[in-house]
């Protein structure tokens, strides 16, 4: 398949024709080194260096890529903290975009924490006293007459995968205003290095409507707007210009809302699901991921979803997308839709969602119990019941946690659970680890190593009785990358419930656990690649079988999402007068 991507618009753009990939442009000399996508540093060839202008400019000397990865590498290994790392991965993107994806692919499951979670998390805290360079676009409440000059200001053309925050609940560390910038930028990286969407085709995007982050305000360094978050009729105008605008200049992009705060998350993705593609990882990914993590587990239990009893702590919109995840695949089961509810118990701050309570929005009141069953149940406050109440009188084979609590799964709660089912499922998926649940050591060690643990972040194997446990990850960079590249390459209109279900069902599928029950539910970060293109391709089938996207056969689309995945490699570079 032949393509042109706009590198840089009027000034450089990759031509691929019969396998051949070469990049053209009109920069020369030093503007030409300014540009990370076209930057390849030492690797410029005698004949480059040449015809770009670039004689003197360069040490004499031409090292390609595998001395600069190990020249790259070094430096990196010189860094003290996870922040400096950040940083200098962050420094090496704005200089050459090919090496840095290059790196991050040789050492994926080493730099994967510091450019995502759980480190970004630190970054997104400190993005105002650690900025260096813009990246992406920063659409502010009072420039939101300016959105049309900012899309045509930032020189792309060909945009196919949008990521965008308000900064409002960033990880499970709330409001960071603009500070939540490191969140779309980490994502799209993880999108080109997940499921090689080129990074010419990505947007990381922040609308700045105010922080209500007090620290933030007094902050004299903070760089985002210096004013409450606004709010109501005037958000939701500002949001409604923002899709105009974004639908207009790029028809063909997909967009992900990420981390907004629970009151807009699921409106938000509900309001434009049906009028542009776009989706919400926070409530889409994280059911998807999550719901192939209980696939395997049930399965190692020789059990099945639909017997399962559910709870899971936290109603946020990570809660309440795992739970629409969850149903729909019991119901692919055989059961009902409503006997799916019935085996989920929903824990929030007030307790237990049941409908006898007043203070429900319309997301909780899907899941709340009927008072009913919980009639007879004894409590310290009539009215309001706990996790342990529902742990006690529920007896939950499968308790997840999303409520950034760190250490609610208790020993005696973890201990009571385990006392009424052989294979406890234990999810503490909080993020970044400071939030987490429980501590994987622990859940292994309190249940007499019966559980079957994945967690949010990352955590290194557990030792128990002479046995080497590995810890999953539950990581939505399983997921979204390649559900992004399902999109593209199948050409889907919109993006559906049931393109999440399949991607879940992919990703179980490559679970080394299936293998050995005691390797990980999740695949190894180092094959993310090969499992996005399986997702991806689950995507795309259900988008035909949908009628979302056009009739392809598999081996077409296969062929599509092949040709679609970037490599990086340095492509040879030519000059020309005028593109």
């Amino acid at each position: 398949m032949d393509e042109e991507i706009t590198l840089i618009a009027h000034q450089a753009r990759m031509v691929r024709q019969r396998g051949e990939t070469i990049i053209e442009t009109s920069l020369a000399g030093a503007l030409l080194l300014e540009q990370p996508l076209l930057n390849k540093g030492s690797a410029f060839t005698p004949e480059e260096r040449r015809d770009l202008g670039l004689m003197g400019l360069l040490p004499p000397h031409v090292a390609m890529m595998d001395e600069q990865l190990v020249r790259t590498y070094e430096n990196y290994r010189r860094k003290d903290t996870d922040l400096e790392r950040y940083i200098f991965l962050a420094s090496l993107q704005d200089r050459n975009e090919t090496l840095f994806y290059r790196l991050l692919q040789e050492h994926i499951g080493e730099m994967s924490p510091i450019i995502y979670t759980p480190e970004v998390g630190e970054a997104s805290e400190n993005y105002s006293h650690i900025y260096r360079k813009p990246r992406g676009l920063y659409i502010s409440y009072p420039q939101r007459d300016d959105i049309a000059a900012m899309l045509h200001g930032i020189g792309q053309r060909d945009v196919r995968i949008i990521v965008v925050t308000d900064g409002e609940r960033i990880l499970g560390l709330g409001d960071l205003g603009l500070g939540g910038m490191g969140i779309p930028v980490g994502k799209l990286a993880l999108y080109t290095l997940c499921a090689g969407i080129h990074p010419a085709t990505t947007l990381p995007i922040t609308l700045d409507t105010g922080t209500n982050n007090p620290t933030l305000l007094q902050d004299p360094l903070y760089l985002g707007w210096h004013h409450e978050r606004i709010r109501g009729a005037e958000y939701d105008a500002f949001i409604d210009a923002f899709v105009q605008h974004i639908s207009h200049a790029f028809p063909n992009a997909v967009l992900q809302w990420e981390d907004f705060a629970k009151g807009n998350a699921r409106r938000l993705r509900d309001r434009y699901r049906q009028d542009v593609r776009s989706f919400n990882d926070d409530i889409q990914g994280t059911g998807a991921v999550t719901l192939a993590g209980l696939l395997t587990a049930v399965d190692l239990a020789t059990s099945k979803l639909s017997a399962q009893r559910i709870a899971v702590l936290g109603a946020g919109s990570a809660a309440t997308g795992i739970c629409e995840q969850i149903i729909a695949a019991m119901v692919d089961e055989g059961v009902t839709p409503e006997a799916a509810r019935a085996a989920i118990w929903l824990v929030d701050s007030h307790g237990l969602v049941h409908d006898g309570r007043t203070d429900l929005d319309g997301s909780k009141q899907t899941y709340a119990q009927s008072a009913s069953r919980i009639a007879a149940w004894q409590t310290a406050t009539p009215g309001r019941f706990s996790l342990e109440d529902v742990v006690r009188e529920v007896h939950p084979t499968v308790l997840i946690g999303t409520a950034a609590l760190p250490g609610a799964f208790t020993e005696p709660l973890v201990r009571e659970m385990a006392r009424h089912t052989e294979r406890p499922i234990i999810f503490p998926l909080s993020n970044p680890t400071s939030k987490s649940e429980a501590n994987p050591a622990d859940l292994i060690a309190w249940t007499e190593g019966r559980a079957v643990v994945a967690t949010g972040s990352p955590y290194p194997e557990v030792s128990y009785e002479g046995r080497s446990i590995h810890i999953g990850q539950c990581n939505n960079m399983f997921i979204f990358p390649g559900v992004g590249l399902g999109l593209i390459a199948s050409g889907a209109r919109l993006v559906s419930d049931g393109m999440f279900v399949a991607a879940a069902r992919a990703l179980s599928a490559c679970s080394p656990a299936r293998r050995d029950p005691s390797q990980s539910l999740y695949p190894a970060l180092e094959d993310v690649r090969a499992v996005s293109r399986k997702v991806a391709l689950a995507v795309g089938a259900a988008a035909v079988d949908e009628g979302l996207a056009e009739q392809i056969s598999p081996p077409d689309l296969e062929e599509r999402i092949r040709e679609t995945m970037w490599e990086p490699h340095y492509a040879p570079i030519r000059h020309v007068q005028q593109l």
